[in-house]
């Protein structure tokens, strides 16, 4: 029902202020403005996201297919299902999910946003499989999709490359307090969503896999911290690309010395690719569309200029307050906050305070409405329960955790 009433309201709200835009001033311009950009943002979420994705997830589900058919999906499944267990109850023992959900999460983590993808939505229909409401979000599938949405990443490489483009002194200066907001934030994303599912965090086996990964995570940042960005980026370069080389000749080279036919087993797999793209067609361009007609009308300028005022009544120190339209954008669209992230470190410098925490905001989570519209659209998912509330609270958390981690390192 979230989603119902997102989509709705982001029309409504466009209308009524190019309503009274041409009421009060006489303004057309509006209403020319939201058709334009709706037009041109439904032939985008086609032609440039839907279209590019056919390829890569027709590869990467084939590459998938050969995984489960020589068991090392089963195998991952194995190995992390204690953990799992405890997370998705709903899931069986050894089941074919556990694996998918963590190459995902892994392809996540490395910064491999295309393998993500594809490993994603496989998950997802695993789960969906077993979801007994198929129109219905199952308490495991918002698990992962509340989880995935917190966009854990191990080095944000792309927003230290532009940082890099813009002449920052030190472009990876960004790194610990990014890594840091996303990390906070998927913690909070399995509370939230945690609470909501009834499941005990404080299991002896939860927390000894929590522990383990933040001790690993805290000694591969103290690590990675003292080294020079040019270090950091190749570290980064060779770990992301030749774990994703390895995983694919591993599978397909475990598969020929188990006698599988691989590439019969690839073509098998590789036609879901084509499929799932054209299901998720219609979810991209409706919410895509919405967010579109939000943008233009205005409606994101005056929420931030509402906000400027409401935190300058308080008395508080406001210097946030000009890097808040990237967090704001963020759970809406990826690349409008990237956008922006952009403008606001060209405007007030890269090194500038605004223009460090535009970029911890953009690091510290994912774009939550696509999210939901890719990965609930892909298995036609309707009714998403609580998943977009756990994930914008889980949002929120993260951006009052990078204005704090910003003020912490930078001001």
């Amino acid at each position: 029902m979230a989603l119902n009433y997102i989509f709705v309201g982001f029309f409504v709200i466009a209308f009524v202020i190019a309503f009274l835009k041409f009421v009060l001033t006489g303004d057309v311009q509006t209403f020319k403005e939201i058709t334009e950009g709706m037009l041109k943002m439904a032939e985008v979420a086609v032609m440039d996201i839907a279209l590019p994705l056919t390829g890569v997830m027709t590869f990467f589900l084939g590459i998938l297919n050969v995984g489960e058919k020589a068991g090392i999906i089963n195998r991952l499944a194995r190995i992390i299902g204690p953990f799992f267990n405890k997370l998705f109850p709903e899931v069986p023992k050894d089941h074919p999910a556990h694996g998918q959900m963590i190459m995902n999460f892994s392809a996540n983590f490395l910064g491999l946003d295309n393998a993500a993808t594809p490993f994603g939505l496989r998950a997802m229909q695993s789960l969906q499989d077993l979801n007994p409401s198929k129109d219905t979000a199952s308490n495991a599938q918002i698990m992962f999709l509340v989880l995935h949405t917190s966009g854990l990443q191990i080095i944000p490489l792309s927003i230290i490359a532009q940082r890099a483009i813009l002449g920052a002194e030190s472009p990876s200066d960004v790194f610990i307090p990014c890594v840091v907001g996303t990390y906070i934030t998927t913690v909070v994303a399995m509370i939230i969503t945690a609470s909501w599912q009834r499941i005990n965090l404080f299991n002896r086996t939860i927390m000894l896999w929590l522990g383990s990964i933040t001790a690993l995570l805290a000694l591969l940042l103290w690590y990675l911290s003292g080294l020079p960005k040019e270090q950091i980026e190749t570290i980064s370069i060779f770990v992301g690309n030749s774990v994703l080389l390895a995983v694919i000749a591993g599978f397909l080279g475990i598969a020929l010395y188990k006698k599988i036919n691989v590439f019969e087993s690839f073509i098998d797999g590789a036609k879901a690719g084509f499929t799932t793209t054209v299901t998720i067609i219609p979810y991209l361009v409706g919410l895509l569309v919405a967010i579109s007609a939000f943008r233009a009308c205005g409606a994101m300028d005056y929420l931030i200029d509402g906000l400027k005022y409401l935190f300058a009544l308080t008395g508080m120190n406001t210097d946030f307050t000009d890097a808040l339209p990237v967090a704001l954008m963020k759970p809406l669209s990826g690349s409008g906050a990237r956008a922006l992230m952009i403008d606001a470190m060209k405007e007030f410098g890269p090194d500038s305070f605004v223009g460090r925490l535009v970029c911890i905001f953009q690091g510290s989570a994912d774009t939550t409405l696509y999210i939901v519209a890719l990965y609930f659209g892909s298995v036609g998912i309707k009714n998403t329960r609580y998943a977009i509330v756990a994930g914008l609270i889980a949002d929120f958390v993260g951006v009052l955790a990078g204005i704090w981690l910003g003020y912490l390192f930078f001001h």
